[in-house]
């Protein structure tokens, strides 16, 4: 039941509609398959996450309507920064000039660090009270914010973003957060960031952990 219900929220989400209005099976699969990427991405399982986001693009492009594929290339571009991975959003803005929807024009900013205030209203919900800290470079509000946050790629999306600025407990809530879940590729990224800021002694013990989890068996 829980599963089908976070598969509802992101049918939703995608579609930015109410919850009255009927869902196209198009649209349905596009967003399931887009939910099933995540969890493979998130947890590193390759060859799955790939198959599932072709089936959610290809399922997006039975539509003239391209919002649904511009909501995924977006998604897309948030899941490589939520985990260190460098993205400019290239997808997105192929066909950004194509789709008329300032939510999305304002998840971009977002995600491209160039966000501006009256933008703030235009982000899902539980991103604006960290877009507002994060604006007024109020960093350890935004922080407070990010582990309080209850949806996993939210937390993490957000957390990236202010990776520079979290501390030594902070950045290990994010790992314990990350672990709890089995999100490998979380995990690696965190350790790494946390490596950065270790002493010597320390920066070995998790270098010897990267190397236990990419080890191949």
């Amino acid at each position: 039941m829980k599963k089908i219900g976070f598969i509802l929220f992101v049918v939703l989400l995608l579609n930015a509609c109410s919850f009255s209005k009927p869902q196209n099976d198009w649209q349905y699969k596009s967003a399931y398959n887009f939910t099933r990427y995540t969890e493979y991405f998130l947890s590193e399982d390759e060859t799955l996450a790939k198959s599932s986001y072709k089936a959610a693009v290809k399922n997006a492009k039975k539509s003239a309507d391209l919002d649904t594929l511009a909501r995924i290339y977006l998604g897309e571009c948030a899941l490589n920064i939520a985990v260190g991975e460098a993205d400019t959003c290239e997808k997105y803005l192929q066909i950004s000039q194509l789709v008329s929807t300032p939510e999305l024009s304002a998840y971009y900013a977002f995600l491209t660090q160039s966000l501006h205030e009256y933008q703030i209203a235009q982000l899902p919900t539980n991103y604006q009270n960290f877009a507002k800290y994060l604006l007024a470079q109020k960093y350890n509000e935004a922080a407070d914010d990010v582990l309080k946050m209850d949806k996993s790629t939210a937390k993490l999306l957000s957390a990236s973003l202010i990776k520079e600025h979290l501390n030594a407990l902070q950045r290990e809530s994010i790992i314990e957060f990350a672990s709890y879940n089995g999100y490998k590729k979380a995990v690696l990224f965190w350790l790494r960031v946390d490596a950065k800021y270790a002493d010597e002694q320390e920066r070995k013990r998790i270098e010897k952990k990267i190397e236990i989890l990419n080890t191949k068996e």
